[in-house]
């Protein structure tokens, strides 16, 4: 999925210098985090093993933090230090939000309520 993302995002936007497609990946991933997470909570199974495989192996397997990394670093070596520092900072408030986004959704949806 990751690499699927990845090449529509090159052709939608070819010559791009920045990595959007890891942006999109990790906001997306997060949202999924929070929706399935919550999911789980609500159902009253936090602890089921099907719960652990597809957040922490699924979406782990998906999102990706050393491709974020990477990302950040190769930037800021091109001397693109305003770029680097926007996507840091894009990267984790975006992530953050869509997660509690994901959250929200499952709680309204599953009739659990936004808190």
């Amino acid at each position: 999925m990751r690499h699927g993302i990845s090449v529509a995002v090159s052709r939608v936007a070819p010559g791009v210098d920045f990595p959007i497609a890891t942006l999109i990946i990790n906001v997306l991933g997060s949202c999924l985090m929070g929706v399935l997470a919550e999911t789980f909570v609500l159902r009253g199974a936090g602890d089921h093993p099907l719960r652990l495989f597809l957040t922490t192996g699924v979406l782990g397997g998906f999102t990706t933090f050393s491709t974020f990394s990477l990302d950040a670093v190769a930037l800021y070596d091109r001397g693109e230090v305003a770029a680097a520092g926007f996507y840091v900072l894009a990267s984790v408030v975006a992530a953050l939000l869509s997660l509690v986004a994901g959250i929200a959704m499952a709680r309204t949806f599953l009739g659990g309520g936004v808190s």
